[in-house]
């Protein structure tokens, strides 16, 4: 069959150029698994031989479908641009999206204002899902989307009840066990922790692994730790904090690389050699912190690109209506030794 050169590709002339009937070709286009690998081959020659592009406009009037998925952000402007951690974060949802042909809409969500808007703008039909990082206790976000028809991925455990949701986490308490069991195994006695913000669950649960590694209960964790916040300055300023309320202390466990960061420069100003006098390890492993603290810095490893990528698979096999066996699905972490400890 020969097409005009100044007539735009069909997905009849993908058919005929493939040697298959038009069904099994946008089949192929809409991702199902009901095609042959010989099939799947011929289609995708055909498309880059013609340099088809599908009308999203036709194509959403058949499927309903808009090829957006929203990522969501429940955090205030400030910290998602300041804290390299997000950005990472949306790049990997840019990146695992853009590799399944969908279009990202980056939302971010904070005040009543923004999430009336992001009411409005998810039930209006505006994408097809969307990957939601609400962590914060009380988070009004979690209970509007559940109300919304829509599929819904969480970044790490939302507050409330999991049932009937959809997620993928970090082992965030068992990352913070093997970063306070490395401190105890290089002859620590004194370790404290510098923790994240209290109405986070990844902050908590690297609490409670830090807790279990140290046999200590609420009270006697609370002798040993202060909260950073999530933040450089937070991280500054609770490791001050821990020099007066604990002056004999050799060790710390940071719950994240951020806060690390300015842990490290705290010591320093402290004159506490690291790791000779002090021994740090953070949490993240982020690649435009660990490696360039001064020492380097022993971090736990939390694969953020792994995460989207997963969160993303498990979003479009919801909006393929295929079976998910495993909603909630847990990542593992792992410590990634350097000069620090």
């Amino acid at each position: 069959m020969l097409v005009s050169i100044h007539a735009r590709p069909t997905l009849e002339d993908v058919a005929a150029r493939a040697g298959v009937s038009r069904a099994t070709a946008s089949r192929v286009l809409n991702a199902s698994p009901r095609v042959s690998p010989e099939a799947l081959e011929a289609v995708n020659a055909a498309v880059l031989a013609l340099g088809y592009q599908p009308n999203r406009a036709a194509r959403a009037l058949v499927t309903r479908r808009t090829g957006a998925v929203a990522v969501v952000f429940s955090e205030p402007e400030p910290k998602i641009f300041d804290d390299p951690h997000f950005a990472r974060l949306i790049r990997a949802g840019a990146r695992a999206l853009a590799d399944v042909d969908v279009q990202m809409v980056l939302m971010l969500v904070h005040s009543p204002d923004d999430q009336a808007r992001a009411h409005r703008f998810l039930a209006g039909g505006h994408v097809d899902g969307a990957l939601v990082f609400a962590p914060h206790r009380n988070d009004e976000l979690v209970s509007i989307v559940k109300k919304l028809p829509l599929p819904v991925v969480y970044a790490g455990k939302p507050w409330g009840s999991l049932r009937g949701m959809h997620l993928v986490d970090n082992d965030n308490e068992g990352g913070a066990v093997l970063a306070t069991e490395h401190l105890k195994s290089l002859g620590r006695k004194k370790i404290v922790h510098v923790a994240g913000p209290a109405d986070e669950l990844s902050a908590i649960d690297r609490l409670n692994g830090f807790k279990s590694a140290l046999g200590l209960d609420d009270k006697g964790a609370a002798k040993v730790t202060e909260d950073g916040g999530f933040t450089r300055e937070g991280g500054r300023k609770a490791m001050a904090a821990l020099l007066a309320k604990v002056p004999s202390l050799d060790a710390v466990f940071v719950a994240s690389d951020l806060m690390a960061a300015g842990a490290l420069e705290t010591l320093q100003e402290a004159g506490k050699r690291v790791p000779e006098d002090v021994a740090v390890v953070g949490f993240d492993d982020h690649v435009t912190i660990a490696e360039h603290t001064s020492p380097p810095l022993t971090s736990v490893r939390q694969d953020s690109d792994e995460q989207v990528k997963h969160m993303v698979e498990h979003l479009m096999k919801l909006l393929r209506d295929e079976t998910v066996k495993t909603k909630k699905q847990m990542l593992p972490t792992v410590l990634v030794r350097r000069e620090s400890a």
